[in-house]
């Protein structure tokens, strides 16, 4: 297959998609255009007049200036310009009879589709900074390049769509002009299409499971349904005027692209709104689960709102004045795409005064509580929007209701109490409702649906976990260690029972008895103790060291919160940094919480470090700030001790589930049996979320999966016994890891090694979710394959940057690994030696030797492979000739080696030998009295065969110097940035080698090779490389003695540095 469908057949295919969708295909190649501009410009000037009809040429023509000049700044910035003259416009000015005048020139039609240019260009050659780039497809729309797309071959297992992300990453630092003008990225290999931004990491490119908004069989989508779901030209032209904004602030700005669920639910909620407006005010309900984009949404909606309304007053509302600030925060950082700044309501009559009389326009953010019963409406408008934040939590009850009390003097009264939707509703009552919300709505509660009505859109759990838009999240339940009696659980399980139909002030007195008295259970002093010491431990061994270690700790009160902080600072006195309380403080609080507590900046300093990865701070200690609304991507840990339910608890455990690089999945960890009260929030999920999470136990999902793949592990490992591993000593432990390796790497088994690979990863991930399950024999067993697993990556694939690992990298790295692989127990020696600090070449005999009588043949071949790309990568820096001779030879001894036609032995024997001619090599210069740096010159002028023939050896000797010093003498800083330079560069040698006669007749061809030195000389001159001759330091590794002492326990050397090197 691959030589039938190969990258360009993709390619011709991916063309031919787009030309069914109505574009005009164009190859680059045929046009004649300026190479150095992003734009086709022939093509640019005829549709914005085209486009534009009326303004005359003048306004045309400074429109395109603005577009082709970008005053300095970021790539980010100029783009989130450039993003803003292709959704509103650009503003010029021109004279016309003398007067001046102010126009828009529109860059894209949105009213008449037709009216715009769509071509689909391949191959398009870009220049910029002296690199040459040609991306795969472009698409213009216009003459502007908003698409660009980056194809792999669906044929060659080595390459994938994460190639094609890193290839997009290298044109923006190679080619950044062209992204100026981006809207969309593109990476595609058939199997996996996603989209994302000029900002987008990997994991934040999405694909587009749809095409008319239909979400079911959307698992695995074709590859069409990516291309015409998001490129058919109505939806393309809606996604770049409508779904494309920038957040964040400062250094942290972002550019986001709506996701197909988002794109399709704001749709659906819009033409919901423009009925609900003229009928029953009814805008529905809005599920998203947590974590897929909702609060986005939420401005995306607003942003369309005052389009399909006529100029409509949004309200935002919330019930808790955190969420509010977040919500408030989120639309501050998007004014420039909803055109208008979002204004906070900061009491109840500033809320009235923003309302009241109020014509048109205006986003006001409000918690419910702000509205209070007045005489008359603060507004009868009907495009009037209330947008609802979390919609079953109170902002509900139409009822109005007689509640008896006594007075002092021991007389009944009687008091009317009106639900907060009543009060709301007579406020704006002609307004439409619609509410957002991240969890569902009970099928008991009526109230909400009366308010808002039915679901709009529902996206699950299922759903953005398979879009991986979220993670899943795994449940571990840990209250038998905590030794709760029976009936402290049927308290619990009562007391849930009770807050679920709290009504009557009868009852809300019993929920406090029973609240009291599980204050005493959970707070008394043993069971914090026994609570704080399983925590501290479960943690270290198992959550550490996960991701970036952050973990939440949610306390039943504040009381019992600031008891586990004081608890696991006595047990571990230096993790003051590392731990922290996050909560409201109270005027009756104790003096000594004040400080812990902190101020208002203490909190927004708290939460600033808890987002930072690399902060000190790993763990939060909370009781109800923080469990909605607050994301942390890399939290990938929850430790409740704190009864919930329904959506309480769903809003906080989706707190672990946010999307971070490999992060597996998010768990909880219970003390206070939530297990039957997350079993019935999942009830109200959709019926393939109840089927996939109904059941979130590690127990029974991921610790099964995790015996599956540790089987197939030692499956594959069949024929080596690394039995000895469990109980050896550290040494044995040692070998046996390089054992293992090399049985992977084995040639004669090629497809062995990206099995093993892709297996052991996916232990490596299941692991992390179920370590705390294990039994001491499967740590161990997952321990080793950690180990072999990523010592083969690191010794067979690439190091920083894409470049070969060298061998003081491939040491290192195997150290690093087996340090924390096999717990501190036992470090390879990958060259036996006590001394310390010693030196040695890169070919130095001794050395070459040490590792051909290595037992570990294929370890010992891939490592003389990585010394030897590292000495050519050298001089290919340096000596044009030699680097070429030496890398075919060795490319063509590696490919005789794994295609099985030379064993380990004899590869070894060829590579060796090879090195000993690059070492021989160097001390023929010095015999000729030749630097290295003038051996190159001197390799390259008698490269022609018979050249010596026409030459005696001083004769070419006296070349080579002269020509080196002239080269030296005359090097400018101008050689590798102008092309004159160069070309005077060329001029001098030229003429200094016609001196001396060189080349001879018919060897014309001889005086490219010199000039191909010359011009590798002048690159490199800044940068000298190191010589074989010169010194290394010697790696050294020191072993563990055979009976481990102290020094040799993880808790010895934590913030320590652990090994000699």
């Amino acid at each position: 297959m691959s030589a039938i469908f190969t990258e360009d057949t993709y390619e011709q295919a991916i063309i031919e998609l787009f030309e069914n969708m109505g574009y005009e295909h164009l190859y680059a190649p045929d046009l004649e255009r300026d190479y150095s501009s992003p734009l086709l410009d022939f093509m640019l000037r005829d549709c914005l007049v085209r486009i534009n009809r009326g303004l005359p040429l003048d306004a045309i023509e400074e429109a395109i200036a603005k577009l082709r000049i970008f005053d300095t700044g970021s790539l980010l910035q100029k783009n989130i310009l450039f993003m803003d003259y292709i959704q509103n416009g650009i503003t010029v000015k021109f004279f016309v009879k003398g007067e001046e005048q102010a126009s828009i020139v529109r860059l894209i039609d949105y009213e008449n589709v037709k009216n715009n240019t769509f071509y689909v260009v391949n191959q398009f050659t870009f220049l910029e900074n002296g690199n040459n780039r040609r991306p795969d497809i472009i698409l213009f729309i216009n003459g502007l390049p908003l698409v660009l797309m980056e194809l792999k071959s669906p044929a060659k297992d080595e390459v994938d769509a994460e190639n094609a992300y890193n290839q997009i990453r290298n044109y923006m630092q190679d080619i950044s002009s062209m992204f100026i003008y981006n809207a969309i990225c593109v990476i595609s290999d058939l199997s996996t299409n996603k989209a994302g931004t000029i900002t987008s990491g990997l994991d934040r490119f999405m694909e587009w499971k749809t095409k008319d908004g239909n979400y079911e069989d959307t698992a695995y989508a074709q590859f069409d349904t990516f291309y015409e779901g998001m490129f058919q030209k109505e939806r393309l032209l809606d996604l770049l005027k409508n779904f494309i904004l920038f957040s964040g602030s400062g250094s942290g700005r972002f550019k986001v692209l709506a996701g197909y669920h988002q794109y399709f639910a704001v749709r659906k909620a819009i033409e919901k709104a423009k009925v609900a407006t003229k009928t029953d005010g009814k805008g529905g309900v809005f599920w998203h689960t947590q974590g897929s984009g909702k609060s986005l949404s939420m401005v995306f909606y607003a942003h369309l709102l005052q389009e399909a309304l006529d100029s409509p007053t949004i309200v935002v509302m919330t019930d808790r004045i955190d969420l509010d600030d977040q919500l408030y925060t989120q639309f501050s950082q998007c004014a420039d795409f909803l055109r208008q700044t979002p204004v906070q309501a900061e009491s109840k009559e500033h809320l009235k005064s923003l309302l009241d009389g109020r014509s048109a326009n205006g986003i006001i953010f409000t918690t419910m509580f702000k509205f209070e019963r007045g005489e008359k409406p603060l507004s009868e408008r009907r495009n009037i929007v209330v947008m609802a934040d979390e919609a079953h939590r109170g902002q509900y009850g139409f009822d109005e209701r007689i509640v008896i009390s006594e007075n002092e003097a021991g007389e009944k009264e009687a008091r009317t109490v009106v639900g907060n939707a009543r009060v709301i509703h007579d406020a704006l009552p002609n307004a439409t409702f619609i509410g957002f919300t991240g969890t569902p709505i009970s099928s008991k509660d009526r109230n909400t649906r009366e308010v808002f009505g039915d679901y709009i859109d529902i996206y699950d759990m299922t759903q953005a976990v398979e879009d991986g838009a979220t993670r899943p999240v795994y449940y571990e339940s840990r209250v038998v260690h905590l030794k709760l009696d029976q009936n402290t659980l049927a308290l619990i399980d009562s007391t849930y029972d009770v807050l679920e139909h709290q009504s009557d002030s009868a009852t809300i007195e019993k929920s406090k008895k029973m609240l009291g008295q599980m204050e005493s259970v959970l707070g008394a002093d043993s069971t914090i103790e026994s609570l704080c010491g399983d925590i501290v431990v479960h943690y270290e061994k198992y959550r550490a060291n996960l991701l970036t270690g952050k973990a939440m700790i949610v306390a039943y009160s504040r009381t019992i919160a600031m008891k586990i902080y004081r608890q696991i600072l006595k047990m571990r006195p230096t993790w003051k940094e590392k731990i922290g309380v996050v909560m409201t403080g109270g005027n009756n609080d104790p003096e000594d919480w004040k400080e812990i507590i902190g101020t208002k900046a203490h909190k927004e300093e708290l939460a600033r470090k808890f987002k930072d990865n690399d902060d000190p701070m790993k763990i939060a200690i909370v009781v109800d700030m923080w469990l909605t609304g607050f994301d942390v991507p890399s939290l990938a840990t929850m430790y409740i001790y704190k009864p919930m339910h329904g959506y309480n608890l769903m809003q906080a455990i989706a707190r672990v589930n946010r999307v971070f690089k490999d992060k597996e999945g998010g768990l909880i960890v219970d003390y206070v049996g939530i297990a039957s009260a997350l079993k019935a929030a999942m009830k109200e999920y959709t019926k393939r979320d109840q089927s996939k999470y109904g059941d979130m136990n590690i127990a029974k999902v991921a610790y099964p999966k995790f015996q599956e793949k540790l089987q197939v592990c030692k499956d594959l490992l069949h024929g080596f016994d690394f039995s000895g591993f469990f109980g050896g000593t550290p040494l044995v432990m040692a070998k046996l890891i390089t054992g293992g390796v090399n049985f992977v790497l084995d040639a004669r088994a090629p497809h062995r090694k990206e099995l093993f690979l892709k297996e052991a990863m996916l232990l490596k991930q299941a692991n992390s979710l179920c370590s705390s399950l294990t039994t001491e024999q499967e740590r161990h067993e997952a321990a080793y394959m950690e180990a072999v697993r990523s010592t083969v990556v690191k010794i067979t694939y690439s190091g920083s940057g894409g470049k070969s690992l060298s061998l003081k990298e491939i040491n290192a790295q195997i150290n690093e690994l087996l340090k924390s692989a096999v717990q501190s127990e036992g470090v390879i020696n990958l060259f036996d030696s006590s001394k310390t600090g010693e030196n040695f070449s890169l070919f130095d005999p001794a050395v070459l030797d040490e590792i051909s009588r290595m037992k570990e043949k294929n370890i010992a071949v891939e490592i003389l492979k990585k010394l030897m790309a590292e000495q050519v990568s050298m001089y290919k820096r340096t000596n044009v000739v030699q680097s070429q001779k030496f890398s075919e030879k060795i490319t063509q001894l590696m490919n005789s080696y794994y295609n099985g036609l030379i064993t380990n032995e004899e590869v070894i024997k060829e590579l060796l030998k090879t090195a000993e001619e690059i070492t021989n090599l160097y001390k023929s210069g010095q015999k000729l009295g030749l630097t290295q740096e003038e051996l190159a010159f001197y390799d390259a002028l008698t490269k022609p065969e018979h050249i010596k023939d026409f030459y005696q050896n001083d004769q070419l000797i006296a070349l080579t110097k002269e020509l080196t010093e002239m080269l030296r003498k005359n090097r400018t800083i101008d050689w590798q940035k102008k092309e004159t330079a160069r070309a005077t560069m060329r001029k001098m040698v030229k003429r200094l080698l016609k001196k001396y006669d060189y080349p001879p007749e018919d060897y014309d061809f001889a005086i490219s090779i010199v000039i191909s030195q010359c011009e590798l000389w002048t690159d490199n001159a800044d940068n000298p490389v190191t010589g074989i001759g010169e010194k290394h330091k010697k790696i050294i590794y020191k072993y563990p003695t055979e009976q481990p002492d102290r020094r040799y326990l993880p808790s010895y050397w934590r913030g320590r540095s652990q090994y000699s090197v």
